[in-house]
C-alpha cells in the first residue's frame, strides 16, 4: 500500500488535551489546585493564557484567578476559563466537582493551531505540564492530540452508545493519541511490563502507578507516513488482539480524510458555498470542500423571453404591498443579516449563507414559509433586482407571475423564492447569490 501524501492540516487545527482527575477532598480545594496553577505557570512557554474568567475577564494572575474561581463557584461545583488574547489561541476550562460527589477535577485546554507545536521545546512543555497535573491528579486516562484526528477516531465514545461509555470510561486502549496518560487499572489490565516496553518517544512511570506515553517528538507530524507506522505498532503493542495491517489502513485513511483540498466551487455560488466549510466539524472540511467543488447549480428557469403584460388595477398598491414585505423581511432579520439594509449582491449571499446555516426551510414550518418567508424574499430579490440593475418591476394579480425586466429578459423573483425555500438542498441550488449573477450576466 503507497503511502498517502501528508496532510498540512495544522494551521486550522488544534491541540486538545482532555484529563478527568481526582484529588483530595480533605485538603482546602485552593491548597489543592496549587500544583495546577504552579504547572500551568512553568511550562506554557509563548502560549500561556493571559486572561481569567469568572462573572468577568481579568488579565492573569492568581490573585484574579482565585477570585474567579470564588465566583464561579456554588454548593457542589466550581469552574474558570483561561484565555490568550493574542496568537496562538487558548482556551482552557477547568471544572471542579465537590462534595458530596466524589471529588473530580476535569481540565480542558485548546490551543490553536496545531502549527504551534512543530518544535520539540513547545511540546517538552506541553509534556512537562501534564506530566505534573497527572502525578497530582490521579486520571484513569488523560490526552493531548489533534483535535480534528480525535475526531475522526470517534472520541470519546469510540462507537459505543454513550451510557456504555459514560459508565466503562477507557477500560481498554481504544486508540493511541500523540500523548497518552493510562491510570494504574488500564496499566494492571494491559500488563505493566507490556505497557513499559511499548515502542515510542517516551514511556515513563508516575508516582501514582499511572504511565506517561507519548508517541513522538512533537505534536503536529501526527498525519505523516512514519507517524502512523509508529501509532500502529504501540497500538498493537498494547493490543495484541488487533492487526497491525488493519490499523495502519485505518490510520491512512484518517490521514488521507485530511489532506487539504483546494477549493474551486462554482464562480457562480463560489461567494456562498466559501463560507460554508467552516461550519463543519474539522475531521469532515477536507471532504466537503471537495463535495462542493463537485457541485453544479442548476442553471436559472425562472425567467421568460416575453413579459407577462401586467393585469393589475392599482400597480402603486401593489409595489406598496411588495414593499412591505421586503420591509418585514428587513425588520425580521436585520440583527442576524445586518447586510440585509444595504440591498446588495453581497446582503444576498448573506441571506443564503444565514438560511443555510439555520437550515431555515426544515425548521420552520411549512405554513410560516410559503405564507410568509418566501413572499417577503420574493419582494426584496426582486427590489435588489431594480436597485442594483436598473430593473422595473411588471406587475401581476397572481404574485408569482410578477416580473422584473432587466435587460431583453424578464425575472420571477417569487418563482425562485418559492423554489429555493423548499429544502436546504434547494439553498444551494435555487441560491439567491447564482440568481443575481445570472440576471447580471444576462442583462449586459
Amino acid at each position: 500500500m503507497s503511502a498517502p501524501k501528508t496532510p498540512c492540516t495544522s494551521e486550522v487545527d488544534h491541540l486538545l488535551l482532555t484529563l478527568e482527575g481526582t484529588f483530595s477532598d480533605q485538603t482546602e480545594m485552593e491548597v489543592e489546585l496549587v500544583p495546577f496553577l504552579n504547572a500551568l505557570e512553568k511550562c506554557p512557554g509563548d502560549w500561556a493564557p493571559d486572561i481569567v474568567k469568572g462573572a468577568r475577564k481579568r488579565k492573569y494572575a492568581r490573585a484574579a484567578f482565585w477570585q474567579a474561581l470564588k465566583e464561579r463557584r456554588d454548593d457542589d461545583s466550581a469552574s474558570v476559563a483561561l484565555y490568550r488574547a493574542e496568537s496562538p489561541a487558548v482556551e482552557l476550562t477547568l471544572e471542579l466537582w465537590l462534595p458530596p460527589h466524589p471529588s473530580e477535577i476535569n481540565i480542558w485546554l485548546d490551543v490553536q493551531p496545531l502549527a504551534h507545536f512543530s518544535n520539540e521545546g513547545d511540546c517538552r512543555g506541553i509534556v512537562e505540564m501534564v506530566r505534573a497535573w497527572a502525578t497530582h491528579y490521579p486520571a484513569s486516562y488523560a490526552a493531548a492530540h489533534s483535535m480534528a484526528d480525535r475526531e475522526l477516531a470517534g472520541f470519546p465514545h469510540f462507537g459505543r452508545e454513550a451510557e456504555v461509555s459514560r459508565r466503562d470510561g477507557f477500560e481498554k486502549v481504544y486508540e493511541l493519541c500523540w500523548l497518552n496518560v493510562f491510570g494504574p487499572k488500564l496499566v494492571e489490565r494491559v500488563g505493566r511490563e507490556r505497557m513499559l516496553s511499548t515502542p515510542a518517544h517516551l514511556v515513563e512511570e508516575l508516582p501514582n502507578g499511572s504511565v506517561l506515553l507519548v508517541l513522538r517528538p512533537t505534536a503536529v507530524d501526527f498525519a505523516s507516513d512514519e507517524a502512523r507506522v509508529a501509532q500502529a505498532r504501540a497500538h498493537v503493542h498494547l493490543r495484541p488482539d488487533l492487526d497491525f495491517d488493519t490499523v495502519l489502513c485505518t490510520l491512512r485513511e484518517r490521514s488521507a480524510a485530511l489532506v487539504p483540498v483546494e477549493p474551486r466551487f462554482h464562480p457562480d455560488v463560489a461567494p456562498f458555498l466559501s463560507r460554508l466549510p467552516d461550519e463543519f466539524a474539522i475531521s469532515e472540511r477536507q471532504r466537503k470542500i471537495a463535495e462542493l467543488n463537485a457541485f453544479r447549480p442548476p442553471e436559472p428557469e425562472e425567467w421568460l423571453p416575453v413579459a407577462l403584460p401586467p393585469d393589475v388595477e392599482n400597480p402603486e398598491r401593489v409595489l406598496t404591498s411588495y414593499g412591505d414585505l421586503s420591509e418585514g423581511l428587513v425588520a425580521a432579520l436585520h440583527t442576524k443579516v445586518p447586510s440585509i439594509m444595504d440591498e446588495t449582491p453581497e446582503s444576498l449571499t448573506d441571506l443564503d449563507f444565514y438560511f443555510w446555516r439555520e437550515n431555515f426551510p426544515e425548521r420552520y414550518t411549512r405554513e410560516l414559509i410559503d405564507s410568509h418567508t418566501a413572499p417577503a424574499l420574493g419582494a426584496y430579490l426582486g427590489d435588489v433586482l431594480v436597485r442594483r440593475l436598473g430593473g422595473t418591476w411588471v406587475l401581476r394579480q397572481k404574485m408569482e407571475e410578477s416580473q422584473v425586466r432587466v435587460g431583453k429578459r424578464v425575472w420571477l423573483p417569487f418563482l425562485r423564492a418559492r423554489r429555493y425555500m423548499q429544502s436546504r438542498q434547494a439553498l444551494l441550488e435555487y441560491s439567491l447569490t447564482q440568481f443575481f449573477r445570472e440576471v447580471e450576466r444576462q442583462s449586459g
